[in-house]
């Protein structure tokens, strides 16, 4: 049987993910913000409406670079963005994949996972339900497991977009970006260190398993409760993220809801931007931080797979 690919997240590998994945996801566009010395990297723009599709493509590309991509193709327990992104690059590469979710999960994420050409199975009422299930066909059929972060080539692929960054962006010397599980935050903390770029991570306070975990020294687990627990509400981070926490380049920063709340809502006032709670946690933290966070600091917008209703003043 072909050997996987290597499993290790280092610069190298983010490089290595930049060059695997490029011309087949979005380069990421950096805009100015209203405030002085500060820009949004917009990857809300992103394939999917996420970064998400960065480590997917990765993951899988990686596998097939490898020979190690299976008959049964890929297969994931996730109806949120890192499904739908496993759905799209499975797609892309022409490879099947099967999607597990609860079967009281939303009809437009079914459908929409449908649309990218995935095998959907509807599961239980709870998420634990529906990856038990991934679990077992994996094992049945043989097809390639997937995560939604914890892993180091999503992480690696979601590395990429501080390269991007930089590129865009000469003299960086501050990202900040929202954590849920880790990858986004590993992939990236991982490229600026090589660059001696700070990172910003930033969580809402109830849902702070990055924070809980540099606290005991080893990743446990968390309650979450968060207007942003959609996307950011992993009950532990990845031990990547872990390891990158504990680098002298990272901060961490808790965010209330009601911070997140006002920054998802300045967004779309200030600049008509629609994001998800998830991807205004990164920006909430300008509004928090008693001063400023650096001269050339870039905001990772992550992600906008939401509903803009709310947004929108009744009558307007």
């Amino acid at each position: 049987m072909p050997a996987a690919p290597a499993q290790q997240l280092d610069h190298a590998a983010v490089r290595a993910a930049a060059d695997r994945i490029a011309g087949g996801i979005r380069p990421v566009t950096v805009a100015p913000a209203a405030e002085a010395g500060v820009w949004y990297a917009l990857e809300y723009l992103q394939h999917t409406g996420s970064f998400k599709a960065r480590g997917a493509r990765n993951f899988l590309a990686a596998h097939h670079e490898a020979g190690a991509l299976p008959a049964a193709g890929v297969t994931i327990a996730s109806g949120g963005n890192a499904g739908l992104a496993c759905a799209w690059a499975a797609r892309a590469l022409s490879v099947p994949a099967t999607v597990f979710l609860p079967a009281n999960a939303p009809r437009v994420k079914v459908e929409r996972l449908r649309g990218y050409g995935a095998e959907v199975r509807l599961v239980g009422d709870r998420y634990a339900q529906a990856l038990a299930a991934c679990e077992e066909f994996a094992a049945e059929s043989g097809a390639l497991s997937s995560h939604a972060y914890d892993h180091p080539l999503i992480a690696a692929g979601a590395g990429t977009l501080l390269e991007e960054i930089r590129t865009a962006l000469p003299g960086l010397d501050t990202v900040v970006v929202a954590v849920g599980g880790g990858g986004l935050f590993a992939g990236v903390a991982t490229a600026a260190r090589e660059h001696g770029v700070r990172v910003v991570a930033v969580e809402p306070e109830n849902c702070r398993a990055l924070n809980a975990a540099l606290a005991a020294g080893r990743v446990v687990d968390v309650a979450v409760e968060s207007v942003a627990a959609d996307s950011l509400g992993a009950t532990r981070v990845s031990a990547d993220a872990l390891a990158a926490a504990q680098q002298k380049n990272v901060t961490l920063v808790l965010v209330p809801d009601t911070e997140i709340t006002a920054a998802r809502r300045a967004l779309w006032e200030e600049h008509r931007i629609v994001v998800e709670a998830g991807a205004a946690t990164a920006a909430a933290a300008l509004r928090a931080a008693p001063q400023p966070l650096g001269d050339r600091v870039a905001v990772i917008l992550c992600g906008a797979n939401t509903d803009p209703r709310d947004l929108v003043a009744p009558g307007t």
